[in-house]
């Protein structure tokens, strides 16, 4: 198992706009599919979601709802499968261990 970090892009804003981690669309330890949004921010008025890093299980959040967060900051971390680790996760139809 190898841990992916979920990384808040850089979104071409100033210094003085405010990001705020607005929405997880997963818990920890749900399972997550790499490119799927995993969380939201808002950044003035609008939304942008970040997505997931890997396929996975996300392990830990550090960006919480209402948290100020900056470009660059970690928000979670995924614990992403490998070769053979697939079997345990519940994968939908279709989709595949990346």
């Amino acid at each position: 198992m190898r841990l992916e970090a979920v990384i808040l892009p850089d979104l071409g804003t100033g210094p003085d706009v405010p990001i705020v981690v607005s929405h997880w669309f997963a818990a920890r330890g749900d399972e997550v599919w790499e490119g799927d949004r995993l969380v939201e921010v808002l950044v003035g008025p609008a939304t942008f979601d970040v997505p997931t890093p890997a396929t996975g299980r996300l392990a830990e959040i550090h960006g919480h709802e209402d948290d100020r967060v900056r470009p660059g900051a970690v928000l979670g971390l995924v614990a992403a499968i490998e070769d053979g680790d697939g079997e345990n996760l519940d994968l939908p139809s279709g989709r595949r261990p990346t």
